[in-house]
């Protein structure tokens, strides 16, 4: 590998983009190579912490696998290495054509978060809408976009991050923090200190569990029904804060009306929770407030009434007056800085955006197209064909579900242009590969808006041959004749300075920093003096209905359409998706060190189901949805791990792909977003090796 390091010999401190979190972290560099990475501790997130994945991203970059000239599909299905300017002619000769036919709409770009996120998405967004197409997607279509929805819905922003450690009471819907979320785990812990009570509420015995004050083990798709029996218990007992009900919020009446059909026997029957673990959760939280904090995981919004599921424990929260509050739910400020998008230049809204029309508040919120009805308009079943798409840093064959489905519909593009760093499942679909630069090789602007800071990542390595983000979609569009207009910047530096400009942030401070700068002043209740950005201006506790085209105005509970073990002794309710220390998605399976930590897929299933079936330890299984099937290895969990009648599969796996299981037209009728924690799966032993 032909490389060269910014300083030869010495320490660069930088920001960690292995997930989102963004810790703040030390490379050292020695004769021209990077050989560790430590945590900063001066960083306010991180604090000297890193995760596994932090570390393995030297491994990451110097891997033997890493791509890093562009590769070209040739007729028999082989990859061959071709000159960078040759891929982009190629490429851009096709867009043009596929343009010329049947018009720029048909073209496509979607971004993941194996090479960055925020400004690697703007600039993908600012292409496609150049080009003249709307057709912007991402992995949000199926992660972290539902709960934005559900929040706007209410109250008109995304808090991010509760002040979990001045909390005294922090429930965790859904979540493994530990795992997922370190620095918002060490913020809980640091409120347990000071004397916060944890509750943890999921189907599962959790590492997070461990610190759990009380766990509440409740049936997956019913977390609906206990949040609207906390809401029903504090209203009846005069325990919500009654002032900032009356100021701030609209549609309590209704609310009200609604929450008191949920007595404590209606929601113990619904969620299988004892009546007296509801009765002491409800009692801890009306002790408490308002310092009440929440966070919600991602499980929530795979189900089939996520958002409004969401909404509701928004709700919750409000009306305990714990908005923006310190130990409540802060309303975050953001920097006044430009943005690379063009939405309010070329809107583009009457080109049919696909989605928009089916779930719009995922495109009035998000900007975002579904994902998941973009296979359809591949496979020639929409309003019009998708017949190009640019894919970086995303791997929907191994994310999306109906595996099967996405790999046909990738397959049958005319242009498919992947990326990456690596060549993944979705990237052997490809009829050009190109190669990534990794985020220790590319200078970016983040904020963190709970602490008030804007900083900037620093590149510390280049290598012969990879361009960064901004350069690829650039040369697109000097390709095809926009780039002057859209993309005038001679490099990311400018683009930086550029979006910062008029800000008030000093770009040489920025560089200076390695624990970010201050970009304003930390303000609470700032809804004494400012308006909710609502349509109200309030917290909206009932929304209009005309918003959800039908759907009722009040967060309503749905019952989960099948629940553990009712349909009979082999049909179980899987899980999908836990996340592991060591791998993101599907990302750093090439790792060698995980790998002998987590070598292959399993389900996990219950020590009580594996007796009933006559199951043992490592035996190989098939499991069988509507939409496939997959042969998995077994794992048995004890009797307290997991509730009966529920299977637990990781995603991310290629042999063991679980997303061969799910089903892209079981969705979330608001977000679009697909069910991927209770799905109907049948159970056979198998003899298969």
């Amino acid at each position: 590998m032909n490389s060269r390091t910014l300083v030869s010999d010495g320490i660069v401190s930088t920001l960690c983009r292995q997930c989102d979190m963004h810790c703040g972290i030390n490379v050292q560099v020695e004769n021209g190579r990077l050989t560790k990475i430590t945590g900063d501790k001066g960083h306010p997130i991180g604090r000297g912490k890193i995760c596994p994945k932090g570390t393995a991203a030297l491994e990451m970059i110097y891997h033997r696998d890493r791509i890093l000239s562009p590769l070209k599909r040739m007729p028999n299905g082989q990859f061959k290495p071709i000159p960078y300017d040759q891929a982009i002619a190629e490429i851009t000769d096709k867009m043009s054509e596929i343009k010329a036919a049947v018009g720029a709409r048909s073209i496509g770009a979607w971004t993941g978060e194996a090479i960055g996120f925020l400004q690697q998405e703007e600039y993908a967004r600012r292409f496609i809408h150049a080009l003249g197409s709307p057709n912007y997607f991402s992995s949000e279509s199926v992660c972290y976009a539902a709960r934005h929805i559900a929040y706007y819905l209410v109250q008109g922003y995304y808090p991010a991050c509760d002040d979990y450690a001045n909390s005294s009471v922090i429930l965790i819907w859904g979540a493994n923090l530990e795992i997922t979320h370190p620095p918002f785990m060490r913020e809980v812990l640091q409120g347990k200190q000071k004397g916060a009570k944890i509750v943890v509420i999921d189907p599962r015995k959790t590492r997070t569990e461990r610190h759990a004050d009380l766990a509440v083990r409740i049936i997956p798709g019913t977390d609906g029904a206990l949040v609207w029996g906390l809401i029903s218990h504090l209203i009846r007992n005069g325990k919500h804060d009654a002032e900032f009900v009356r100021q701030y919020t609209v549609g309590f009446d209704d609310f009200k009306a609604y929450a008191e059909k949920f007595d404590l026997a209606v929601v113990s029957r619904e969620t299988g929770v004892p009546t007296d673990t509801i009765r002491q959760l409800a009692d801890l939280i009306a002790r408490n407030v308002p310092r009440i904090s929440q966070y919600v995981g991602i499980s929530l919004e795979h189900q089939v009434n996520g958002v409004n599921v969401i909404r509701a424990i928004v709700s919750l929260g409000n009306i305990c007056g714990s908005t923006d509050i310190p130990g409540g739910s802060p309303w975050p400020e953001y920097p006044d800085v430009r943005r690379l998008t063009l939405y309010d230049h070329l809107p583009l809204d009457d080109l049919q955006p696909i989605g928009a029309d089916r779930f719009p508040l995922l495109y009035q919120f998000r900007k975002q197209c579904s994902s998941l009805m973009a296979m359809d308009y591949m496979l020639g079943q929409g309003d019009y064909p998708l017949r190009g798409c640019i894919i970086t840093g995303a791997n929907p064959v191994l994310t999306n579900p109906n595996a099967a489905k996405v790999k046909q519909a990738l397959s049958s593009l005319d242009l498919l242009v992947v990326k990456d760093l690596f060549v993944t499942e979705t990237a052997r679909l490809a009829h050009y590969i190109i190669p990534a630069a990794s985020f220790l090789e590319r200078s970016e602007l983040h904020y963190y808006p709970r602490k008030y800071l804007a900083a900037l990542t620093r590149k510390v390595i280049e290598f012969e041959g990879v361009r960064n983000e901004y350069d690829f979609w650039k040369d697109l569009a000097d390709a095809l004749g926009f780039g002057e207009r859209y993309f005038p910047w001679p490099d990311e530096t400018a683009v930086n300075q550029w979006i910062i400009e008029g800000s008030g942030i000093d770009f040489q401070a920025l560089e200076k920093s390695t624990c970010g700068v201050e970009y304003a002043p930390v303000r609470r209740r700032k809804f004494e003096t400012t308006p909710f950005p609502t349509p109200s201006g309030k917290i909206e506790l009932t929304t209009d209905v005309t918003t959800f085209r039908g759907s009722p105005s009040i967060p309503e509970y749905l019952p989960p359409r099948h629940r553990p073990g009712q349909e009979g002794t082999s049909v179980f309710l899987l899980a999908t998706g836990a996340r592991s220390p060591f791998y993101y998605h599907s990302r750093y399976r090439n790792i060698e060190r995980f790998q002998k930590r987590k070598p292959e897929p399993v389900v996990k299933i219950n020590a009580l189901d594996a007796e009933r079936l006559r199951i043992s330890n490592g035996e190989k299984v098939r499991i069988i949805s509507k939409t496939g099937e997959l042969v998995i290895s077994v794992k048995i969990l004890k009797a307290d791990e997991v509730l009966p009648g529920i299977l637990q599969i990781g995603h991310g796996w290629d042999q063991g792909n679980v997303n061969l299981l799910t089903d892209d037209a079981d969705m979330d009728p608001i977000s679009g977003y697909p069910n991927l924690k209770h799905v109907v799966v049948r159970v056979e032993k198998t003899q298969c090796e």
